[in-house]
């Protein structure tokens, strides 16, 4: 069993010119309850099922099981999945010690562009570059599988 500790930030500025690589990412929930969320992801050339418990208080640690599936069944998978889709392209972006991990997201969620950190502990610190903008650890509305039930096109500014 393992945890992940993750903080999660949105971007503002040019970041991609940083970025030493990317890949698409297409995934979907099988699950998408409070307590327990079942994801299936196609990332590049390989597939992954992945379940993630509910956050602790502050937003930033959760239980989270993954394994490597195949692409073809990942793809059986999706089609069982609930409605809403993410798409995205993932920018990877070393920061000091850390490498940021920054989802530029397509289809409704289109303009959303959100940085991933993950953390050995929840006090740990980092490098934060220019192009980190405001913090949204915890803002369950910035949760992948929440933006497949109510999409950033539908609430955004």
């Amino acid at each position: 069993m393992a945890w992940e500790i993750e903080r999660k930030f949105l971007v503002k500025g040019n970041y991609k010119e940083y970025a030493y690589t990317h890949e698409e990412i297409v995934q979907g929930y099988l699950s998408s309850v409070k307590e327990r969320t079942v994801r299936v992801r196609i990332k590049g050339e390989k597939a992954y099922i992945t379940i993630k418990g509910i956050s602790n208080e502050s937003g930033i640690s959760r239980f989270e099981w993954e394994k490597e599936i195949s692409i073809n069944d990942a793809r059986e998978l999706l089609k069982l999945c609930e409605p809403g889709i993410i798409d995205k392209i993932r920018y990877y972006i070393k920061s000091g010690k850390h490498t940021f991990e920054v989802d530029e997201f397509n289809g409704e969620n289109q303009g959303l562009v959100m940085a991933e950190i993950e953390l050995s502990s929840e006090n740990e610190q980092f490098e934060k570059p220019d192009w980190l903008g405001e913090e949204v650890t915890g803002d369950l509305r910035y949760y992948n599988s929440s933006l497949t039930k109510l999409p950033y096109s539908k609430w955004q500014l």
